[in-house]
């Protein structure tokens, strides 16, 4: 059974005391809370994908190899009944070879002259092959519509066992939805929230990094003086410009945005509101 995805409930609005610090930007420590505040809702809709894992994919695979096998029995039954098609005009043929055959013998019993006579013979000899021919052809026509048909039996029997996977794939995928669908919704409800109090160069930055990286971290704290995306480690003055509030920085070796404990503690007071 699926691992239900643990997230914090909607609480009543609290109001947090505002602390003015005058050696920091204020319009750049707002900016700074929005995008981890964004990168935590962010962060709890990856988990709800990551508890689906890749049923979404499995599903579609599914579906596309199923209507590929249907596409399949499709077209080995158009051949069949132009094969089948072809045989009955054969058959067509094979009868007017004979009637020609008929009338060549009947007039060898005219003929006035030998070379009359080898003529005919020539022409009653041409139609045998060409009756031989056609026979071969129904033959082998006969041959290939059995092979067909053996392919579509194949066909429909991995159709069918591949409809119970999907089935039981979409059940599978219908529960979990089911667990987390409302909780989703809400995270992206808030993530859009969120992004309208980014400018839209950072929040560009934001997703191309988001993007970039595995773990779909762009916003990181700083974890035990190292960048909390990489863990590469960050110098001290570097630390101390970050604690400052005035600008945004990221880490020189990952290009991820780096936030204090400070920024993390008013992103969370945010979500708790």
């Amino acid at each position: 059974m699926a691992k239900k995805v643990s997230i914090k409930k909607e609480k009543e609005p609290v109001e947090a005391p505002v602390i003015l610090r005058p050696d920091v930007d204020q319009a750049v420590e707002k900016r700074l809370v929005a995008l981890y505040t964004l990168q935590s809702v962010d962060s709890e809709i990856d988990k709800i994908q990551i508890v689906r894992g890749e049923l979404p994919q499995a599903v579609q695979d599914l579906e596309d190899e199923i209507a590929g096998l249907s596409t399949r029995i499709e077209n080995f039954t158009n051949e069949i009944k132009d094969t089948e098609n072809a045989n009955k005009q054969r058959a067509v043929e094979i009868g007017e070879h004979q009637e020609q055959i008929k009338k060549y013998q009947k007039q060898q019993d005219n003929v006035r002259n030998n070379r009359e006579f080898e003529s005919l013979n020539k022409e009653i000899e041409f139609q045998d092959l060409e009756i031989q021919l056609c026979e071969r052809k129904t033959k082998e026509g006969a041959a290939h519509i059995k092979e067909l048909k053996q392919h579509i039996d194949a066909a429909k029997l991995l159709k069918e066992n591949r409809e119970k996977d999907l089935e039981a794939k979409r059940e599978e995928l219908l529960s979990i939805t089911a667990e987390t669908e409302k909780d989703e919704q809400r995270l992206r409800q808030m993530s859009k929230e969120q992004e309208q109090f980014i400018d839209e160069r950072y929040l560009a930055a934001y997703k191309r990094i988001r993007n970039a990286a595995r773990n779909g971290l762009a916003v990181v704290q700083i974890d035990r003086d190292s960048c909390g995306g990489c863990f590469s480690s960050i110098p001290p003055q570097r630390q101390m410009e970050i604690k400052m509030h005035k600008k945004v920085i990221v880490c020189e070796n990952c290009g991820r945005i780096l936030v204090d404990d400070d920024i993390a503690a008013k992103a969370q007071a945010q979500l708790e509101k």
